[in-house]
Formats: structure tokens, sequence, C-alpha cells
């Protein structure tokens, strides 16, 4: 991965086969602390307002109207959703309108970004023949087979794994740790879980070998990311995104 940096803005980019990934930071945008500055998320106590100016950034920034960013209202599950083109009306630039309740998204269109919104959670981009998808993976979404969906729907070949909270700082109970017992060793360390290891391992296991990490940790890095741990829930949303190049692309 690479850093890039446009419209006042810095992300960590991705090349997959036929595809570009995309990891916002929370460098640029207008929000003010403890969202500051480019929060992407209206579910927050931030300004409606400033969110969608940063909405609005980021898209400028990747080269994309803004109507034209696929986004959803995470569950924290393991439904995806196909798209055949832009949500209309847009929720991505008017959040009233109509939304699904899904954490992966799936297309095979050209120049369609596929976002979902994380803050501490593993997005994961995949990219195959039958498309690109893009995945918001918490520990219930992976337990309950979001990765192996989405492989299986776009026969995913290749994967890249951003940002998340790392095992430095996750530390979770006997029954997040008992929902991996199956994946082996080398996923914990005590009550410490590697969540980007649990994504990549069930990547391998649904044949996908493939896969680039940043290997970045939410928590450890406050001048770059939100993180809804480290900030006991009061904290703003970066974001994942792929989408499928055109033809020449």
């Amino acid at each position: 991965m690479e850093w890039r940096e446009g419209e006042g803005t810095r992300w960590l980019e991705a090349s997959l086969p036929g595809a570009t990934a995309a990891f916002s930071t929370r460098r640029g945008g207008v929000s003010e602390a403890p969202f500051d500055g480019l929060n992407l998320g209206v579910f927050t106590e931030d300004e409606r307002e400033s969110v969608l100016d940063n909405r609005h950034s980021l898209a400028a920034a990747l080269g994309f109207p803004p109507e034209k960013v696929v986004i959803a209202h995470q569950v924290h599950g393991a439904e995806l959703v196909a798209h055949p083109g832009p949500q209309v009306p847009s929720p991505f630039v008017s959040p009233d309108s109509a939304i699904p309740q899904v954490d992966g998204h799936l297309t095979a269109e050209p120049a369609l970004p596929l976002l979902v919104f994380v803050a501490d959670c593993v997005p994961v981009a995949l990219s195959g023949p039958g498309g690109v998808a893009m995945l918001h993976c918490g520990w219930r979404g992976l337990a309950a087979g979001i990765i192996a969906r989405g492989v299986e729907a776009i026969a995913a070949t290749d994967a890249a794994i951003g940002p998340s909270i790392g095992p430095c700082c996750y530390e979770v109970g006997d029954e997040v740790l008992g929902a991996f017992a199956g994946l082996g060793g080398g996923i914990a360390a005590g009550f410490r879980l590697d969540l980007p290891e649990v994504a990549r391992r069930l990547l391998g296991a649904a044949g996908v070998d493939r896969v680039e990490s940043s290997g970045l940790c939410t928590s450890c890095e406050p001048e770059l990311f939100f993180s809804h741990r480290r900030d006991a829930g009061r904290t703003g949303r970066q974001a994942g995104l792929v989408w499928r190049l055109g033809e020449g692309g």
C-alpha cells in the first residue's frame, strides 16, 4: 500500500487486479474536536454539515462524484448487497434517504466506489472475476461468515486489509476468543485478539491467498485514525473503499 494525498486529505491506496482500494484517515476535513478532521460518520455527535463537507472532500480526492459512493447502515452482521449502479437517491450525500442495513457491498460495475465506515473494525476489500466487494468486518461479522460470503459472491482472488485495531490494543473475553478457536494458534496472546490475522486466515480458508495488509493499528495512531475503543465511543469514522477499474484503467 502507498500513501496518497489530495484535496487536503490523506489515504492509503492498494492496487488489486482490475481494482483499487483506498483507506481514509482523519487527516483533512472540517470537523472539530473530538471528531477532527475528516469524520465521515453522520451517526456521531458531529455537526451533520461538517460530515457532509468531509464526504464531498473525500470523494473529490478520489476522483468520484459524491453521489456515486455506495454505503449502508452497518449492523455488525454478514449480509451483503449487490449494486448494479449508484444508489438513488444517494444516502452518502442525503443521509435521510433509504439505506440498506448490511455490512458488505458487491458490484461488477466499473467506477462505482463501495464504502464501509470503520473506527476499529477491519475493512476488507476484495477483487475477482465477478467484480469487487467491500466488507465491514467486526468480530461478529467475521464469526458469522461475511468473508466467505464476499469471496464466493465475486470469486475473489485478491484482498486488501485496511487499518483496524491491532492485537496490541484489542482485549476481548472468552466469547470472542471462542468464536475463532477453530483457526488455530497464533491469533491471540492471552486475551488480546489479532483481528486482522483472523481476517487473513478466513480469507485463506475461503481460497484467497494474495492478501495485502496495512499493518496499522487504529488505536495506536491517534493522529491518523479514529478509534472507538481508544476514544470510549466518542469518535469519528474513517472509511474503506474499493472500485473496479474500467477498460484501460
